[in-house]
């Protein structure tokens, strides 16, 4: 009768604790990325409002990037010098105005040129990610080229244009395959599209869950290549469930807060 008991107090302790121990809210993805001959490993903590990011910065230095969804505010963070610049809602919509408005005074001033100078100018802001009058960016155009092996996982394989030229390869899996779901991965789509207002080619470079629909492609990505000045290849060699502290997604104590240079003036370093 005692063993009994005991079992049964047990198994109600193992119950209790279950939420804790084993129903992990976050998501881990370990990456290695490879660019200029140098390889790093990375990784992309997710939670349903927050995310966290590690990236190079191509000195060989190593920043944080830490998104908060709720409060949308993004932290570049620079582990290096120990600085860190913040970004705000307020700030990006302020950007995107001034942007748009630049935009039109630039169109307007183009309507005055002859109309081969006029395409001329056109054609090189279009390559350089701008389009006169304030329209949308050109976005890459993202083509399903047949399978690929990627670590554990069989990945769909696509292949991205932008104004006709090839600058990106994704090989993507079904989030189920990784043992989520769409939604687990919904903040990446959001911190995409708070900095694809700030650099709109940029952005489309970050790790996010794609859709056939919205982004050309369907799944998360498992390696991501981009071409350019200097190619970078990015792998997923493991996605966990986890749970992690507030401490992940704040600042660490004791860096200096500098000027972001998509804030307005007068906000500098506190």
């Amino acid at each position: 009768m005692k063993s009994v008991t005991t079992s049964l107090v047990l198994a109600a302790a193992l119950s209790a604790a279950a939420p804790s121990l084993y129903a992990a809210d976050g998501i881990l993805l370990v990456e290695k990325s490879t660019s200029g001959g140098a390889t790093t490993t990375n990784q992309i903590q997710i939670e349903k409002n927050r995310m966290r990011a590690e990236m190079a910065n191509g000195g060989g230095g190593n920043q944080t990037m830490i998104f908060d969804g709720a409060k949308q505010v993004l932290w570049i963070v620079n582990n290096e010098k120990k600085t860190y610049s913040e970004i705000t809602k307020e700030d990006v919509d302020r950007l995107s105005n001034q942007m748009s408005g630049a935009m039109q005074q630039m169109q307007a001033q183009l309507a005055n040129l002859p109309p081969e100078q006029r395409a001329r100018v056109e054609a090189m802001m279009k390559g350089r990610g701008g389009m006169p009058g304030g329209a949308p960016a050109p976005k890459t155009e993202y083509k399903k080229v047949g399978t690929d092996k990627v670590n554990a996982w069989t990945c769909d394989k696509y292949e991205g244009t932008l104004n006709g030229q090839k600058n990106s390869e994704l090989c993507t899996v079904e989030p189920q395959a990784l043992g989520f779901t769409a939604g687990d991965f919904a903040v990446a789509g959001e911190l995409q599209a708070f900095f694809s207002k700030l650099m709109p080619q940029g952005s489309e470079n970050m790790f996010r869950i794609g859709s056939a629909q919205d982004q050309g492609f369907s799944g998360v990505p498992v390696r991501r290549v981009s071409f350019g000045a200097r190619p970078t290849t990015a792998e997923i060699t493991s996605v966990t469930h986890q749970n992690f502290s507030d401490a992940v997604f704040t600042v660490p104590d004791g860096y200096q807060k500098e000027a972001s240079p998509f804030a307005g003036r007068g906000r500098g370093r506190q």
